[in-house]
């Protein structure tokens, strides 16, 4: 199982956390799957280490996989999480009034974008 933190915008355009799972269902030697999600376009990013991007909404909905680093991320009403190496956020505030993303590490952080169609 695949936990996913997700960013969303409600009906007042305020950001929110939300979490979910994906399943995986066992393959055999090969493990086990989830099943398919459709994608659009895979995007690797870098940024630099003093990433600090103020309120911004996802340009579209994307899966992020973050590869290495450590963010906060705060929604419009304030709450914040960090997440490191390893999760999965899947966001989907493409409207309303965002939330802001900041590195917490003086490194550069890599990731992975997996936009949704």
């Amino acid at each position: 199982m695949f936990a996913i933190v997700r960013i969303y915008a409600d009906a007042n355009g305020d950001s929110h956390f939300d979490e979910s799972t994906i399943s995986l269902l066992p393959s055999g030697m090969i493990g086990s799957l989830s099943e398919p999600v459709p994608a659009k376009e895979i995007i690797f990013r870098e940024v630099e280490p003093n990433y600090d991007w103020s309120y911004h909404t996802a340009p579209q909905r994307q899966y992020i996989i973050l590869l290495d680093g450590m963010i906060e991320i705060e929604t419009s009403l304030h709450e914040k999480r960090i997440f490191r190496a390893g999760d999965i956020l899947l966001v989907e505030d493409t409207t309303g009034k965002g939330h802001k993303t900041r590195n917490l590490e003086p490194v550069k952080r890599r990731s992975i974008f997996i936009t949704l169609p």
